[in-house]
């Protein structure tokens, strides 16, 4: 098919190379624009962007697709299918309507479960036991579109959102290049209306520990904000990144260090702290990073 792919981050990069190789012609890669990034604070482009000029394909970030050029510019590249994954612009109407086939947006939840911006991250922050990947056909609402495939995988004890979403990334990769070769005898179901949640983009303020909860959503916490943004918390007058925990045996006043393993007591039972960092440094594993910041027994975190 002649595709026209719209991504912008590192979770979008591997259906690119699917499609590729599945010998799809595309016609056009949009993105977003460059944006400043590290110290010197220079124009970076995405990451698909990157990975597309590598390619040899054509690329395009408009600020807006609004505006009667832009959607213009997209409909006459007569494309039979587009394909959105995380792509990060509201398409308008008349861009839904261009290409012959419509478009067809990868989203990483069990659909109507987790619409919007954050579903990876929500899904292990309120301890789902699953998600997975929808093939959705797109419209003007978010994420109410019909879905054409499904496929769920369940999460990990241990997982991080970062782990969660590389297995995602490349689950969506495979589920559309199936879509698209299966285009013609696949049934769109409509999505329930029972179900649906929503998950809002993550605030920082939500990122800092709560030693008070009971240890189960601490530790959903942490592994739902790794490695971005990170949750994190006071030990003195520094402050600490939590990157990976287990939920561990344990009691103790909230925030209480309870051994030389970096196990800290919560509201209710305690998790042990398995990845740190510390500010203007790299991550480390929990022996590494007592090494040179010690935690004796009956510190307290905050």
């Amino acid at each position: 098919m002649r595709v026209i792919f719209m991504g912008t981050p590192e979770f979008s990069v591997p259906v690119l190379d699917a499609l590729v190789a599945a010998g799809h012609e595309v016609a056009a890669v949009y993105c977003q624009p460059p944006r400043p990034a590290g110290r010197g604070k220079k124009d970076r482009p995405s990451p698909v962007q990157a990975r597309a000029e590598a390619l040899g394909l054509p690329v395009r970030h408009p600020v807006s697709l609004k505006g009667a050029e832009a959607q213009a510019e997209f409909a006459a590249l007569e494309a039979d299918v587009a394909v959105v994954v995380a792509y990060g612009l509201i398409l308008p109407q008349a861009v839904l309507d261009a290409p012959r086939r419509g478009c067809l947006n990868i989203h990483a939840s069990l659909l109507p479960r987790w619409r919007g911006a954050a579903p990876i991250h929500r899904a292990i922050m309120a301890g789902d036991a699953e998600t997975g990947v929808c093939i959705m056909q797109m419209e003007a609402g978010l994420d109410t579109g019909p879905v054409l495939l499904r496929e769920a995988v369940a999460i990990g004890a241990e997982e991080t959102t970062g782990q969660l979403h590389d297995r995602l990334s490349g689950l969506g990769a495979r589920l559309i290049v199936e879509a698209l070769a299966r285009l013609d005898g696949l049934t769109p179901e409509p999505q329930p209306e029972a179900g649906v949640t929503y998950a809002a983009k993550i605030d920082k303020a939500e990122a800092r520990v709560d030693w008070c909860r009971p240890a189960e959503e601490v530790d959903r916490l942490i592994r739902g904000l790794s490695p971005f943004p990170g949750a994190w918390c006071m030990a003195g007058a520094e402050r600490v990144k939590l990157l990976a925990s287990r939920v561990a045996d344990g009691q103790g006043a909230p925030g209480e260090v309870l051994d030389d393993a970096a196990t800290v007591a919560c509201g209710q039972g305690a998790v042990r702290l398995l990845r740190l960092q510390r500010a203007g440094r790299a991550a480390q594993d929990t022996r590494e990073f007592l090494r040179g910041m010690a935690w004796p027994r009956g510190t307290r975190l905050e």
